[in-house]
């Protein structure tokens, strides 16, 4: 796959499986319940934001779409992907590519960048270190070049401690894209990048999606969800606010109420940005 050929894809029918169906699920993260009756639906091929304030429960979704967490057992409640409640991650990352601040951060600084998008294949945060996740010639020629094709070629040799916090971020979204995966997951993932990177980065999320690969964002920061997002997600303390298209649910008063601060959204070429509304 190349993130510029022509992909096959064809727009998700109304009766295809929903990408993620979340049903009256009870989530918890050791001790504390996040998650108590959360359901929630995103279709194939429509594009979602879920914005929330820090502690609304954001990560911990991240972790129920990637099967690392799983919801308490009981009937009438189950989380599936693409229509499956139980996933080997190998076959999982095929269709879902993630990439995620906190993923980044469990690399150790010494790694290359060409050896971060390596570990893509093996679901893993590093690579060669048994025989097993030794990566093939075609492995290697597929991770350089979507490396290159992000515009990330001379990171392939740079250890990540070396990089910037935008380099580091590109090096995983080739991760993410080893597969050629029809979704992309990012969360929160223009955190630590300056205004240049930052803009980099959503240009290069604006580019993948135009290709018929369907976006789920998850995010605090209005001004990140590019105007290709149809539908924005409100989450705060485990529970959804509202939900529905972006135009209606992107308001200054669902934004104050979201963030419990006075706020006014200003719309600017299908982008948000909030500004205060107080003395």
């Amino acid at each position: 796959m190349s993130t510029d050929r022509t992909r096959s894809r064809e727009a998700p029918l109304a009766h295809a499986r929903p990408l993620i169906e979340i049903e009256n699920a009870e989530v918890f993260r050791g001790e504390t319940r996040v998650f108590e009756g959360l359901s929630l639906r995103i279709d194939q091929g429509r594009h979602t934001a879920i914005l929330g304030p820090n502690g609304a429960g954001k990560s911990t979704l991240l972790r129920l779409l990637s099967r690392e967490l799983y919801p308490v057992h009981r009937e009438g409640s189950w989380v599936r992907i693409l229509g499956e409640e139980r996933w080997d991650v190998f076959a999982l990352r095929r269709h879902l590519g993630i990439v995620s601040h906190e993923l980044q951060m469990q690399y150790t600084r010494t790694i290359r960048g060409l050896d971060v998008v390596l570990s893509g294949f093996f679901a893993s945060v590093g690579v060669g270190f048994h025989s097993h996740l030794e990566p093939t010639a075609d492995q290697r020629a597929r991770a350089t070049s979507v490396l290159s094709e992000l515009g990330g070629a001379h990171l392939a040799t740079k250890p990540i401690g070396a990089m910037s916090a935008g380099e580091q971020r590109r090096c995983l979204l080739a991760r993410a894209l080893v597969h050629d995966p029809a979704t992309l997951v990012l969360d929160e993932p223009t955190t630590s990048l300056d205004l240049k990177a930052k803009f980099e980065f959503i240009a290069l999320m604006r580019k993948l999606v135009r290709r018929d690969r369907t976006l789920v964002l998850v995010t605090h920061h209005v001004d990140e969800i590019p105007p290709e997002v149809e539908r924005v997600v409100l989450l705060r303390a485990g529970q959804v606010l509202a939900d529905g298209p972006k135009a209606e649910i992107l308001t200054s008063e669902r934004l104050s109420a979201l963030f419990e601060t006075p706020m006014h959204l200003v719309a600017h070429r299908g982008f948000f940005q909030a500004i205060p509304d107080s003395d």
